[in-house]
């Protein structure tokens, strides 16, 4: 892959990835150091990949942890680096790759809940149909995800999901005026947790 045109570095730092990138350090280190007085670190050990690009060969005899090469490494906690070449503000390209996840999880949920693959359609048209309404049924995820967010709801989508269908719904034929009303059976306390669902006047606020 050739350079592109006019190629930023741009160099991001959270606290949060550098709590991170210590734990896991840290964590690598002691197993490193656990190994290492099991006398099970050999030569063979001595490449750069994970965290045993801290050993090194003194003498080429005897293996070692390399300190030094932990502190370096400290110098680099929750700094991260983004290569872009657009012309959008450092900040917003920053923010941008943060919220990538959610980009992530859409694949997954369009894969794995709303199951948009594997897809057994062969005809131009149903495939498009299937992509279409798979489609639809992610805004639909995404727009019961932020109801319930702004609800006070702190339940994920699939446990409402899960719940709903426990709950059941009767019909009652009055007696005297002959109307027939429909109930719905909130019975356990998770049940009521999700009550105002199905609440009419809940969705006119939306």
């Amino acid at each position: 892959m050739g350079k592109l045109p006019k190629t930023r570095l741009i160099i991001g730092y959270s606290s949060q990835r550098a709590k991170k990138d210590r734990y896991n350090r840290e964590k690598g280190v002691r197993r490193l150091q656990k190994e290492f007085g099991k006398g099970n670190i050999t030569k063979d050990n001595i490449n750069k990949r994970g965290y045993n690009k801290f050993l090194d060969l003194a003498n080429d005899v005897k293996v070692t942890i390399n300190k030094n090469k932990i502190n370096e490494d400290e110098q680099w906690d929750g700094l991260k680096g983004y290569l872009t070449n657009t012309g959008l503000p450092a900040e917003v390209v920053y923010e941008q790759y943060r919220d990538l996840w959610q980009i992530e999880r859409a694949y997954r949920i369009t894969k794995g809940t709303l199951e948009l693959r594997p897809m057994f359609h062969f005809i131009q048209k149903r495939i498009e149909a299937h992509v279409c309404i798979c489609f639809v049924a992610y805004k639909v995820y995404k727009e019961l995800e932020r109801i319930l967010k702004t609800s006070g709801i702190k339940l994920s989508v699939d446990k409402v999901l899960d719940i709903a269908k426990t709950i059941t719904t009767i019909k009652v034929k009055l007696p005297i005026s002959g109307e027939t009303i429909t109930k719905t059976m909130l019975l356990t306390t998770i049940h009521k947790s999700i009550a105002k669902l199905f609440d009419e006047n809940f969705w006119k606020s939306f």
